[in-house]
């Protein structure tokens, strides 16, 4: 973020967060501002009793020789009534602010995190994870004090000056106008240290977003750190993040914590002004200034200047706030992932004479549904696993391509191997098929369709996938191996653990199948977790796998016991396989061969030992696969 980007916040931003404060809480909000309002005027009325109490009471009682206290008592006995009314609505707003924080905050998460499931892959491999749960963190806690705290202040004090501003015009405009040239300089003194103020505050979100990060890394990444010694340039770079941290919110704070102090002597000023002009005007019965009037006048002008300087007070609560939701929205307003497709993938019953029909029970097989919209008609195809990709070219970025021309078909039932070094380009052909990222050029079909016609959720509900990099959910592990199918019974995920060979080491676990996993799984090896994600791939039982390396994290005599249950899940499967070892692809169908983001060889393992080529050298031994 550059920045000129950084020094306002657009009105936008304003108007959002406010819809989600007044649209969701409609009924409380209003009776939160009738009570802000009934608060405000009766501390402003205060005024108005003094100065009756002044001339009406007190100076007729000091010049009587036998003072009745009578009219006195019932006017102070109202005062008190109508503090007590302020002092009850101050007490229920209060309350009611802080409900309607919670709910705003409750549905601004609730949309960031609804939105986030719609943003694509890409978005995730360009942001850091520390950053984005900024978002769920400070940035909301900034809305908070914002919603419960400084927007009532700043509701209670337009009010406080509105009616400040009139009875004082009423009393004596000249008065007034003392008050209004002061209050210019207050103005303008608070605009010019607060916008410096803003700047610096967003800025500290952006550093905080940053140091969160940070950590976050840092904190994944502390065996690596460790192995390697690299506590000390860690240390450094978190010192350098920190101590950028440091100096936006020192710079920010600086200017908010001088804007007080200036603003209140400044306030000092006018008060000895009016009090000395109010004085000669009230000794010399000038435009009817009484003593009442001069010290109602004085209290009013504290209850007209005193919001102006809350406001200024409130300028880093606010400029957070804004700061937190202009990231927040940001986020909102990340483009979702685009899907146009329209071919779905549905239960099928196939007669023995071919025809295709769609079927509301699960029958074991699938079809793709084809609506035609040119004549209306829909046709059915049935899915076997035919995958191919012709002429396809692909970068992350339009100006550096990473695939060039990449041709290949994989026939139903087929498993086809993927080797080269790492940034070959295997793991990105795998993202293509999925459409995580779609391809510059080229097409890619699926059973004869373009897999852009076909609906992202139907496209990988097909393709079933065991990432090198094993994520467990907090939950039992039951549950982490229905995650493949939400309505598998208990029976299938003990058969699926079984096919991957899981089950054996599941049942040694202190509560079995029952067992709570928390931290990613922390407490099971790395190859214990990959063979529960092998068992949740199972149970969802797709037609087509990717195995990117999944066994690469898997030792030697844990493999063995593996190969065999994914023998069985590749079974009559289109299967993409990213080989770590050689020896797990000697089986494969058609292994294709990539360096540099091209296919240079590709066949069976017999025929590419007898080329002699690339692939026989790594086979060998020759070549190194990094």
């Amino acid at each position: 973020m550059n920045e000129r980007k950084q020094k306002r916040f657009s009105g936008k931003t304003v108007k959002r967060l406010m819809k989600y404060i007044v649209v969701h809480n409609k009924g409380i909000f209003a009776v939160s501002v009738l009570c802000i309002l009934l608060a405000t005027l009766t501390d402003v009325g205060g005024s108005i009793f003094i100065q009756v109490i002044v001339d009406d009471y007190i100076a007729p009682l000091l010049a009587s020789v036998n003072p009745i206290f009578t009219g006195l008592a019932k006017v102070l006995s109202f005062m008190a009534g109508m503090y007590l009314i302020g002092v009850l609505c101050t007490l229920a707003y209060s309350r009611l602010m802080v409900f309607v924080s919670q709910r705003c905050l409750k549905n601004i998460r609730d949309d960031m995190f609804n939105h986030m499931q719609t943003l694509p892959i890409r978005y995730f491999d360009t942001h850091s994870h520390g950053d984005i749960m900024s978002h769920y963190t400070n940035d909301t806690d900034t809305l908070r004090q914002f919603i419960s705290q400084a927007l009532p202040q700043v509701f209670a004090s337009v009010i406080t000056v509105i009616a400040s501003f009139c009875i004082m015009l009423y009393y004596s405009w000249l008065l007034s106008l003392v008050v209004v040239a002061v209050t210019a300089v207050i103005l303008i003194v608070t605009a010019k240290i607060s916008g410096g103020s803003t700047r610096f505050f967003i800025r500290q979100q952006t550093s905080l977003a940053g140091v969160n990060g940070y950590i976050e890394e840092m904190f994944n990444g502390q065996k690596v750190i460790k192995v390697f010694n690299h506590e000390e340039s860690s240390q450094k770079g978190f010192d350098e993040k920190n101590d950028e941290l440091f100096r936006d919110s020192r710079t920010a704070n600086r200017y908010a914590n001088v804007l007080m102090p200036i603003l209140n002597q400044i306030g000092n000023i006018q008060y000895v002004l009016l009090a000395f002009i109010g004085g000669v005007m009230a000794i010399n019965d000038f435009g009817g200034i009484t003593a009442g009037v001069v010290v109602a006048f004085l209290m009013l002008s504290k209850s007209f200047s005193m919001p102006f300087q809350q406001i200024a007070q409130q300028v880093s609560m606010l400029s957070m706030a804004f700061a937190g939701a202009d990231r927040i929205f940001k986020l909102i307003d990340e483009e979702s992932e685009t899907d146009d497709g329209y071919v779905q993938l549905v239960n099928a019953k196939i007669a023995e004479d071919g025809t295709i029909t769609e079927s509301a029970e699960r029958t074991g097989k699938w079809a793709w549904k084809h609506p035609h919209k040119a004549d209306g008609t829909v046709t059915y195809t049935e899915l076997k696993g035919d995958i191919r990709m012709v002429d396809a070219d692909f970068g992350y970025t339009p100006e550096k391509i990473v695939l060039h021309n990449v041709t290949l078909y994989a026939e139903p039932g087929q498993k086809i191997a993927f080797v080269g070094a790492t940034g070959a380009g295997k793991t990105t052909i795998t993202n293509l098929i999925n459409r995580f990222y779609d391809i510059a050029d080229g097409k890619i079909r699926y059973d004869g369709i373009n897999i852009n016609k076909i609906k992202k959720a139907d496209l990988r509900r097909s393709l079933g996938i065991v990432l090198q990099d094993t994520f467990l959910f907090t939950g039992t592990v039951m549950d982490n191996i229905r995650y493949g199918k939400p309505d598998a019974t208990d029976e299938e995920c003990i058969a699926a653990a079984k096919l991957a060979n899981a089950d054996a080491f599941i049942r040694r676990l202190p509560d079995g199948y029952n067992t709570m996993l928390t931290g990613a799984g922390a407490g099971l090896s790395q190859g214990q977790r990959q063979l529960l994600a092998i068992a949740r791939a199972a149970v969802a039982n797709p037609p087509a796998m990717i195995l990117d390396e999944a066994t690469s994290s898997i030792g030697t005599r844990t493999e063995k016991l593996v190969q065999s249950g994914m023998d069985q899940l590749m079974n009559g499967r289109t299967t993409f396989v990213i080989a770590h070892r050689l020896s797990t692809i000697q089986n494969a169908d058609v292994i294709m061969v990539l360096d540099h983001g091209r296919i240079i060889e590709r066949g069976n393992h017999e025929s590419l030992i007898e080329k002699h080529g690339t692939y026989y050298q790594l086979y060998t031994g020759a070549f190194e696969l990094e």
